[in-house]
């Protein structure tokens, strides 16, 4: 039978607990008979006690060790071997002066074994297995139950309630303080050890991802080529003039997934070829505008509208290609998102001395569970997607210090917000929107709407 993977760690520390055990008991056993007793005497009662004990310690250790390798029930031997410990270290502390033996500093011992085995539940059985067991040799040897052993001086053991209370109050006293404070330290190992193995777990996931970005890339570089050829062959047969209706329509689909499939390349080789942004002034509103014309000329459709609002104007710090990949991936994810008839708004204004841009769409929204992760490379919620573009918008605004924030319902779409900083000090111009402009940019636009149809096909 296979030890499950969270008994695993339990039936090695079991292993080794009964291994170790045994050796202390037999050192102490030996240290008691040559130092206390003065060697062992044949026939003498704290002899035979000693020697039953260690035998008798020695045959559970290897029942217990029998049920670990048939792997049942690990947590009750656990604790079980714990109750048998504390029984073990009362028979010696009987035979080694009673009440007042240093053999009860190892009912501390196994306190903070069961704190290492099971946590606070373990510290708790061995301390009340052991608070109880030297409670009730107290007792019996108070009330006469049990007397002194006849092979040792009867001034070495206390044997009188009055005597008897402050050893027993400084043992039970001590019992509970080594169980508290191994319990504390056993928890902050086991929670060190966990977060331990997530670290470790995340950094070798972290390196199968750079693994597979670098093939991704390398394949990338292989697909774009073959790609072209047929891109170019199938605009070719579709303008030739002699294709048929139907055929044409599928040259339409064969370009129109060709396309998508570029676009999946693209991001690949952005995503893998991370490069320091050249920082310029850059025209963010001019940008978003070009990106929703772009939108709806794409071989797309007309299922889904794209509209942008903002000020004739919008000046940035940032490199040029780079945001405008962002505003792409960003508008593209929207699209996707979308159902036919709906409409992704593009908005852009000024807020607190930063340029606010925000992407909406109609969409189903985020599902809860899925946010934290939803900047992660090769993650996504789509059932055809690859989880690439908004990984590459998450980096490039890493790499120039701005924010962006998501702003999902489920049911009533998603809200992506980049938060950038405005380029300088802006002279308050007034543009069609009421938004500040600068003097360089007053040149006048037609409309407050700019709107592209595109189409939603999710990838």
């Amino acid at each position: 039978m296979t030890t499950p993977p969270a008994e695993a760690p339990l039936a090695s520390r079991l292993t080794w607990l009964i291994a170790l055990r045994l050796v202390v008991l037999t050192v102490f056993l030996i240290v008691t008979a040559a130092v206390y007793l003065g060697g062992f005497t044949p026939g003498g009662f704290s002899s035979i006690v000693a020697l039953v004990t260690v035998a008798a310690a020695y045959g559970v250790a290897g029942i217990y060790a029998v049920f670990l390798r048939m792997n049942r029930a690990l947590r009750v031997i656990a604790r079980a071997q714990l109750v048998t410990d504390q029984i073990t270290w009362t028979a010696l502390v009987y035979i080694t002066g009673g009440a007042t033996s240093g053999a009860t500093s190892l009912y501390g011992l196994t306190c903070l074994t069961g704190a290492i085995l099971l946590g606070l539940p373990g510290a708790i059985v061995a301390a009340a297995s052991g608070a109880t067991a030297y409670l009730v040799l107290c007792a019996a040897l108070g009330l006469h139950l049990l007397g002194v052993p006849p092979d040792q001086p009867a001034g070495a053991y206390v044997t009188h309630w009055d005597e008897l209370r402050y050893p027993l109050f400084v043992n039970l006293l001590a019992i509970m303080v080594v169980t508290l404070l191994a319990s504390y330290l056993a928890e902050r190992l086991r929670t060190t050890g966990g977060r331990l193995v997530q670290a470790t777990a995340r950094a070798e996931q972290a390196e199968r991802l750079a693994a597979l970005g670098r093939l991704a890339a390398g394949l990338a570089h292989e697909i774009r080529n073959p790609l072209g050829s047929i891109a170019g062959s199938i605009e070719l047969l579709r303008t030739g003039g002699t294709l048929s209706d139907e055929d044409r329509m599928l040259c339409e689909i064969i370009q129109r997934e060709t396309a998508r499939l570029n676009d999946l390349v693209g991001d690949m080789l952005d995503l893998s070829r991370p490069r320091v942004p050249a920082l310029e002034d850059v025209d963010l509103a001019a940008t978003a505008r070009d990106v929703v014309v772009l939108a709806g000329q794409s071989g797309r459709g007309g299922d889904v509208e794209v509209r942008f609002e903002g000020p004739a104007s919008a000046p940035v710090s940032a490199d040029a290609a780079q945001m405008r990949q962002v505003v792409w991936n960003l508008v593209r994810n929207a699209i996707q998102a979308s159902s036919a008839g709906s409409v992704v708004a593009v908005r852009l204004w000024r807020d607190a001395g930063a340029w606010l841009l925000e992407i909406r769409d109609q969409g189903r929204g985020i599902p809860a569970g899925a946010r934290d992760r939803l900047f992660d490379a090769f993650f996504t919620t789509r059932a055809h997607g690859m989880g690439i573009g908004l990984a590459v918008v998450k980096r490039i605004l890493d790499d120039h210090g701005f924010t962006i924030e998501v702003d999902s319902r489920e049911g009533e779409g998603t809200a992506f917000r980049v938060r950038i900083p405005a380029a300088g000090q802006q002279e308050r111009v007034t543009g069609h929107t009421g938004h500040v402009a600068p003097r360089s940019h007053r040149a006048p636009v037609d409309s407050r709407w700019i709107s592209g149809r595109a189409r939603s096909g999710r990838e």
